[in-house]
């Protein structure tokens, strides 16, 4: 087990539910800005995971990546594993204007190309990202561990509200493992920065929203959400995400919102100390990437892990 710069207490919690030591990795930059990586352990004939978020800055830590794989592959390793519990490139899924790139399949290739055998990954922004890969992929997904938090709430009168038709199938499984009914924004991107969502498909008039979206970046897509949904006159709201990675200040603009009451997310990403809001909650999703590797170095069924029942 490795780590790259990205997110290594994230590493490290998943290496303490394994019981595994997390090994060393010297990283530096060379005088011209280029970046070396050495693994500071045998990896011969290893089952080798490479763990690293690709969350802001994403270039430097897709390359620390792909140098890491490529290391590991150089190091005769049986079999190398990236643990990649946020893969940012999947927003780029579609060519949705003329002469775009198609960044989450290129990322993909580097990935294989570096010496991916097999990629280990969380809550795809778009789940045909999965089928760029020319590895097998293990698509793990944080339902499981946001319901389990809003179990605990009196959930009596709520609702979950998905942003948009995209995300809406995430949403109605999510609102299934709660017992709840779903709404969701009818969404249109003007373009990266701003969005504009017209209605919201279901009511939600007199309910206790749980928005849920896969990634919270700049935040544009939530607060727009919550002008419709105050139009509609909702008991209260709190917003759950996957990611998050808020970004330009989105996590204070949110939280400053008088009636959201709660900002969930999981600890794919970092967040930093600093910009925590006594209203966010953060849960940790290593005790499923360390059972999702647990599994992958038996030889175990993975996919097994969406029924099976929530530990305490």
């Amino acid at each position: 087990m490795f780590s790259g710069s990205a997110h290594p207490k994230l590493a490290a919690e998943i290496c303490a539910e394994l019981g595994e030591p997390l090994l060393p990795v010297r990283s530096r930059r060379f005088a011209n800005d280029c970046l070396e990586v050495q693994l500071q352990s045998n990896c011969r004939e290893r089952d080798v995971f490479l763990i690293q978020p690709l969350s802001p800055p994403v270039q430097d830590n897709l390359v620390e990546l792909l140098l890491m794989l490529d290391a590991a592959r150089g190091a005769s390793a049986a079999r190398v594993t990236a643990v990649i519990p946020h893969y940012s490139y999947a927003r780029s899924d579609k060519k949705h204007m003329p002469r775009v790139s198609i960044g989450g399949r290129m990322v993909a290739d580097l990935l294989v190309s570096a010496g991916a055998s097999r990629v280990l990954t969380m809550t795809l922004h778009a789940s045909q990202v999965h089928g760029f890969f020319s590895v097998p992929v293990d698509h793990l997904h944080a339902l499981r561990e946001l319901a389990g938090h809003f179990h605990d709430h009196d959930l009596s009168e709520s609702i979950v509200v998905s942003p948009d038709l995209g995300n809406a199938k995430s949403a109605a499984a999510f609102a299934t493992r709660l017992g709840l009914p779903v709404a969701a924004g009818a969404k249109e991107r003007l373009d990266d920065h701003s969005v504009r969502i017209t209605s919201i498909i279901g009511d939600v008039a007199d309910r206790d929203v749980i928005v849920l979206d896969d990634e919270i970046a700049k935040g544009s897509t939530v607060l727009e959400l919550l002008d419709r949904l105050r139009e509609l006159g909702p008991r209260s709201i709190r917003v759950a995400c996957t990611h998050g990675l808020f970004a330009a200040g989105a996590l204070k603009r949110i939280g400053e919102q008088p009636d959201v009451l709660e900002i969930v997310c999981t600890n794919t990403v970092p967040v930093p100390e600093e910009e925590r809001t006594e209203k966010l909650r953060i849960l940790s999703i290593a005790p499923a990437l360390a059972e999702a590797v647990r599994r992958i170095h038996n030889g175990e069924s993975v996919s097994a892990l969406f029924d099976a029942p929530r530990s305490e």
